[in-house]
């Protein structure tokens, strides 16, 4: 895959590197973050390689979402029946 990675004088004294769209422009802290850009925003100009490395980029993050909302579903839950056996020990 062919990025471009620009750090200007304010990234290196931080030590963070940017990895720049070479499309637009826009730059981004993590490479992952440029593969998925590039793959919606710029889709007609992916190599092969690059449209499969979208496709593992995208599967990862519905991976990390997917895992994401079964953990908040469950805090939620524990909250909720949490309060509920509060209430009924203090009311009760």
């Amino acid at each position: 895959m062919t990025e471009t990675t620009h750090a200007t004088t304010d990234q290196r004294a931080t030590g963070v590197e940017s990895h720049t769209c070479r499309v637009c422009g826009r730059a981004f802290p993590e490479s992952r973050l440029l593969v998925l850009h590039r793959g919606v925003r710029h889709p007609s100009v992916l190599t092969g390689e690059e449209k499969e490395a979208y496709r593992e980029a995208y599967r990862e993050e519905e991976r990390e979402i997917r895992s994401f909302r079964i953990r908040a579903f469950g805090v939620l839950v524990l909250l909720y029946f949490g309060y509920l056996f509060m209430y009924i020990w203090f009311a009760g």
